[in-house]
């Protein structure tokens, strides 16, 4: 799905509501204006009760807070680490990888998407998840890298893919299917987008290494979610007395046997 930056339109035509509805002209208009706020004044200074009351009734009446609150973005419920950008090392023509860490900071569940611009060339693992309160994993991103056009520099803080996170919150712990977001798009909130940075794998800095700790960390938990479980040991039966797998297979067999025997009898 190609995210899609918005832009604020150049004529202010969204901040209309600000604006005065007429503006007054006119000598009879600014003396009638005049007149009836110097009597305003004069009833204040003769009764600060009617100030108060008034006061209380234009901030009563004065819907333009609810109306800013309504523009401001919605609270987010997860923690990216990094917060806006996604690091790559710069080997053209490989496939790498790179990782970011979520967290979620709700006290709910809350269902996690990945998007991007370039579908082609990326893909997420995972692509989504439901992460209880509290709960984090490190997701791992990878990107195929074009080669360079001939005489073309390695631009390695420059690229036009971008990816967006968009969280839903949900009742409870359940199974993760994408269809989530189609059936509660009402719902959907944009966490956070992420833009595309390449770092020169030749030289080491701050974010490269960090970026290896978190790739290390992201395998670290893949391998031990395919890790079968540990063995228990043999079976413990009754009185302590181990029972060989083995030996209860042929005990089975043998039963069955002298069943099957008596019946043909």
């Amino acid at each position: 799905m190609a995210v899609v930056d918005q832009k604020l339109p150049s004529d202010n035509k969204g901040w209309s509501f600000f604006k005065l509805p007429f503006r007054q002209s006119g000598n009879s208009t600014s003396t009638n204006t005049t007149s009836s706020s110097s009597s305003a004044v004069s009833d204040r200074h003769q009764n600060p009760s009617n100030q108060q009351v008034e006061g209380s009734n234009l901030h009563g009446s004065n819907s333009v807070s609810s109306v800013a609150r309504s523009f401001l973005p919605a609270r987010r419920r997860l923690k990216l680490d990094p917060a806006n950008k996604l690091y790559f090392p710069y080997e053209p023509g490989k496939q790498v990888r790179s990782a970011i860490k979520i967290k979620n900071t709700s006290k709910s569940y809350v269902a996690f998407k990945f998007q991007t611009t370039a579908p082609k060339s990326c893909f997420m693992r995972p692509p989504g998840a439901i992460l209880a309160p509290g709960e984090s994993l490190i997701a791992t991103v990878f990107k195929f890298v074009e080669q360079p056009e001939i005489n073309e520099k390695p631009m390695y803080q420059k690229s036009r893919d971008k990816f967006k996170i968009i969280s839903l919150k949900v009742k409870g712990e359940m199974d993760y299917v994408p269809e989530l977001f189609d059936e509660l798009k009402d719902q959907v909130a944009a966490e956070q987008i992420l833009r595309v940075v390449f770092l020169n794998p030749e030289r080491s800095d701050a974010a490269l290494e960090k970026l290896k700790r978190q790739l290390a960390e992201a395998d670290a938990a893949v391998a031990a979610s395919k890790k079968p479980p540990e063995d228990a040991g043999p079976r413990i039966i009754g009185e302590g007395l181990v029972i060989d797998e083995w030996k209860e297979r042929r005990e089975r067999y043998l039963a069955k046997q002298q069943v099957e025997g008596v019946d043909s009898v």
